[in-house]
């Protein structure tokens, strides 16, 4: 059975490597941007010439954009040529952004900047996270892992790229003694999109500027060049340029994947135009926005909430953790010298790329399920341990690496086990990327807020509380998705889904058939 499922994997990559690759490397371009401000928001702070309380607005720039492209992403995907064409505008905005970031003399100018690639950052992250489970399916969980180690791997690079043109005094050469002040510190408070307490911090707003973080911007830019140029050729390769090119032409057409799996014998060219013309109208939400919704299972909108809640809050602890975990250290009880309290968000990055590497193998041999059960159960134990601890700063090294390798691989597992249970045919994909994107961006501010009134001790606690809403509504999850299971087992020769379809309901049933189908669909054809 082992060796059927590698022969059936292989042969799924071997058809489609080159947009799997494609979709790894725009995730690094991903990458790169996730990590990038924080360690420069100093520096940026002096070339625009801002108040420390002005700049950080450029997080919220971000953020706030990359959520709403997210939630835009999936209406990209319908053709092969429009999502393509869209992540190659979108990984080329991010090179065009880091050579324009050094000119941006405004703080205007820069904080439209980052809404720009905050914008391109949201398009690739529901993009290259739909395609890759609508290629691979059932077999995504090992893709999927791979696709996001791409992400920790970029935001590990960033840093290190910005770290030797970084000024380690004030950049803005004024009259008094703060010339010599040692940012280092305050750059840790900012790598997190921390924005609050820093009003009584008083930095040079006018003077001569002395910066060479331009340098690492544009070396970004560099890096970044080739990822648009794979996509632009990948789109050659499949003629998909405006000449001779099919526009209608679907990356995941169920038809075209089967066709590439299993060979073309079972089917038509009638079948195939039949199906393809029928599903041409048809977008990401037309689950969700065409038809009677009331004729929809209960349990199929359920599965879509509490896969979002619990990436919500799986992406808020990651959030938070990487833009406070330095703040705690340096506050009591702990009182980490500021050098060795900035070593632990590196930490807690490496701990996340090495476990979503590390995740790689485990998800060929494990379902996504009962790596969801120690993963989510991994994190609220680390946590816990972390508040029992929490006057022992080795433990909270040690703590930060167990909650970077348990929390790693919960999205892309996650994303593959919501995505099963409604077989493709939901808008699964989309929500649980927009659902987490705006957990990272709200729960960092609860915490900052809390942390603000309530001491550093309440970050731990915080964290915990996160930590259980998700494990709760993971477990809801499980529940759901039985009483789903029972509902479509109900009707194993008519899908509820083909009913609605037959009764005239549209729902997204551009789904891959399953291969126990297309087995019988090729055995009746054989002589």
């Amino acid at each position: 059975m082992k060796h059927l499922l590698n022969e059936r994997i292989w042969a799924l990559f071997r058809s489609n490597w080159q947009h799997t690759f494609t979709y790894w490397i725009v995730f690094f371009s991903f990458g790169l941007c996730v990590a990038f401000l924080g360690p420069t928001i100093l520096d940026l702070r002096c070339q625009t010439q801002s108040t420390l309380q002005e700049i950080t607005l450029v997080f919220f720039s971000q953020q706030f954009l990359l959520f709403i492209g997210s939630t835009i992403g999936g209406f990209f995907s319908k053709t092969l040529v429009s999502s393509l064409s869209a992540l190659a505008v979108s990984t080329l905005t991010i090179s065009v952004v880091f050579a324009v970031i050094p000119l941006c003399h405004k703080l205007i100018l820069l904080a439209l900047a980052m809404a720009v690639s905050g914008l391109a950052m949201g398009i690739i992250d529901t993009i290259s996270n739909l395609q890759l489970v609508k290629i691979y399916q059932k077999d995504s969980t090992v893709f999927l892992q791979a696709l996001h180690f791409f992400v920790g791997l970029g935001a590990l690079v960033s840093p290190l790229i910005a770290d030797p043109f970084l000024s380690e005094t004030s950049c803005v050469i004024g009259n008094s003694s703060a010339n010599t002040t040692s940012l280092t510190h305050l750059r840790h408070r900012l790598a997190g999109r921390h924005v609050h307490n820093v009003s009584s911090v008083r930095l040079h707003t006018e003077g001569e500027v002395v910066t060479n973080v331009s340098y690492a911007f544009w070396i970004m830019a560099i890096i970044n060049l080739p990822v648009p140029i794979a996509i632009f050729i990948l789109m050659y390769r499949e003629r998909l340029f405006a000449c001779g090119s099919d526009p209608s032409r679907r990356l995941l057409d169920g038809d075209v994947l089967a066709m590439k799996t299993w060979g073309t014998a079972g089917l038509t060219e009638d079948d195939g135009h039949q199906k393809e013309s029928s599903r041409s109208h048809i977008g990401l939400f037309s689950c969700c926005l065409l038809g009677n919704a009331n004729s929809f299972p209960l349990s199929f909108f359920w599965i879509h909430i509490l896969g979002g809640l619990v990436l919500f809050f799986s992406d808020g602890i990651v959030g938070s953790y990487t833009g406070f975990v330095y703040s705690y250290a340096v506050a009591p009880p702990m009182d980490l010298p500021h050098k060795t309290a900035g070593y632990l968000t590196c930490v807690f990055w490496a701990a996340i790329t090495v476990g979503r590497l590390s995740a790689i193998p485990l998800s060929y041999h494990f379902k996504p399920i009962r790596l969801l059960i120690v993963n989510q159960v991994g994190v609220i134990v680390t946590l816990l341990l972390l508040l029992i601890f929490s006057n022992s700063s080795v433990f909270l090294f040690i703590g930060t690496c167990g909650l970077g390798l348990f929390i790693s691989s919960v999205f892309p597992c996650m994303l593959a086990l919501t995505e099963d249970i409604l077989e493709y045919k939901g808008c699964a994909t989309a929500v649980l990327v927009t659902s987490a994107g705006m957990g990272e961006m709200v729960l960092q501010v609860l915490v900052g807020s809390v942390m603000h009134s309530h001491g550093s001790f309440s970050f731990l606690l915080c964290g915990m509380i996160f930590g259980c809403l998700g494990f709760v509504f993971f477990v809801l999850l499980f529940f759901v998705q039985q009483s789903h299971k029972n509902v479509t087992e109900a009707f194993p020769n008519n899908s509820y889904t083909e009913r609605l379809e037959q009764n005239g309901i549209k729902t997204c049933s551009a789904a891959v058939p399953n291969s126990r189908d297309m087995s019988k669909r090729k055995a009746s054809i054989d002589p």
